[in-house]
């Protein structure tokens, strides 16, 4: 049967205008029309959903960088602890629950960037068979990195493995075979550590982690897979490099120069800066004696810089938060949009970030209502493009994945597909 939502007004995702009045037709879980009340009409035998006055009917929130293995802790103890001494069947299971929150909190989509194992890729499946209601989910698998690097830590015992935690590559050869692997194992994207922040020395924050010989090869490969590839980054010649040798995606890029912002218009690179995680480091609670590196200070005043320089460019920029790490999955996911409106973008614009342009990068039929898209919404009982903060009250939204409601005021209508209510 088909149904016909009602509401005060439907932002579609696109950037257009929102549309007074509006309503959408959804059939066999996809948008089959979209517009104002008064042209769609009520076609025979369909199911009409009148949303409560004052309602916005949107897409459902994207959030593309996310880490659904941790559960966004402050305390590095908590994070070590996460790593060393929880198995990957109960990190899956944290991981469902993570990605649950997040629904329920408005995000139908979320990327996965990296998980210990590559556990984010069964979730993906898990959810995709009905196994459990859970947000549309894209996954790398694990990321790629050199040895000693940005995933293959330092700092731990020798009797400690990492070997299944992250995928430790060195030298063209080993990165393009990483990329192979990961793609057997059902990898959506790829995910590189090209350039990491560097925090040991005042005034340098940036350094290089993998050459360009080892870009260039992994990115080759992707592409020939049809996958596209997405990289760790801080900034400076590493993050040009980064662009200049085939990465499609840049995450964090705290220092994006004038030559590197000319590459990636030239490109097309997307850029996903993960706004929040960088405010999140102000905000946790340091342990006794401990205080916030020069890096940290610099990069929060350097990413400000970079994103309007990106939105001056036209560079299409995702809303991603780094959930998982300093930033607890589900409650905090809104508040990237607020600091994209805060960076100078409108709320339409921040909206079009988290949906469309995400739905884009990830190449998911969602982020839009438009024909052939899947049903993915959002029912605010507000208006996000008046106070996008409404957008941070859960007991304000209700959720709605391929056209069935499955949460509502920050509960699961049912965890499991079988049981959800239209």
């Amino acid at each position: 049967m088909k149904q016909l939502f009602l509401a005060d007004k439907v932002i579609d995702g696109s950037g257009s205008p929102s549309v007074e009045q509006g309503a959408v037709l959804v059939e066999k879980g996809k948008v089959i029309a979209t517009g104002r009340q008064a042209d769609i009409g009520r076609p025979d035998g369909t199911n009409v959903i009148a949303l409560a006055s004052g309602s916005t009917l949107m897409p459902g929130l994207i959030d593309s960088h996310v880490h659904l293995a941790h559960g966004g802790s402050g305390d590095p103890k908590v994070l070590r602890a996460e790593k060393m001494d929880v198995s990957y069947p109960a990190m899956a299971l944290r991981a469902a629950a993570h990605a649950q929150a997040s629904l329920v909190h408005g995000f139908t989509g979320l990327r996965d960037m990296h998980a210990p194992g590559g556990i984010a890729i069964d979730l993906r499946d898990a959810i995709d068979r009905g196994d459990l209601v859970g947000p549309r989910l894209s996954a790398c698998g694990r990321g790629l990195t050199v040895t000693g690097g940005h995933m293959d830590p330092p700092g731990y015992a020798d009797h400690v493995s990492f070997d299944n935690f992250a995928h430790a590559c060195d030298g063209p050869d080993e990165f393009l075979k990483g990329v192979r692997i990961e793609a057997r194992r059902g990898a959506d994207f790829i995910k590189l550590n090209t350039a990491v922040g560097s925090r040991k020395v005042k005034g340098v924050y940036w350094r290089p982690e993998m050459n360009p010989a080892e870009i260039r090869a992994a990115c080759d490969e992707a592409h020939a897979q049809g996958l596209y590839v997405a990289s760790h980054t801080s900034g400076g010649p590493p993050l040009t490099a980064t662009v200049a040798n085939g990465v499609d995606c840049v995450e964090h890029a705290h220092w994006i120069d004038d030559e590197c912002i000319d590459l990636m218009a030239e490109r097309g690179t997307y850029l996903v800066p993960t706004l929040l995680v960088n405010e999140r480091n102000f905000e946790v609670e340091l342990p006794p004696g401990k205080t916030l590196s020069d890096w940290a200070h610099a990069s929060r005043e350097a990413k400000w810089v970079s994103l309007e320089k990106a939105r001056k460019a036209g560079i299409k920029v995702g809303s991603g938060t780094d959930a998982g790490f300093m930033v607890p999955h589900g409650s905090m996911n809104w508040r990237e949009l607020a600091l994209l409106v805060q960076g100078g973008y409108t709320e339409m614009e921040a909206i079009v970030c988290a949906t469309r342009v995400n739905a884009e990068l990830m190449t998911l039929n969602a982020g839009l209502l438009a024909e052939g898209r899947v049903a993915d919404m959002l029912v605010v009982a507000g208006d996000p493009l008046a106070d996008i903060s409404v957008l941070g009250d859960v007991s304000r939204l209700t959720v709605y994945k391929d056209g069935f409601k499955v949460a509502e005021a920050g509960e699961l209508i049912s965890s499991f597909p079988g049981e959800v209510a239209a």
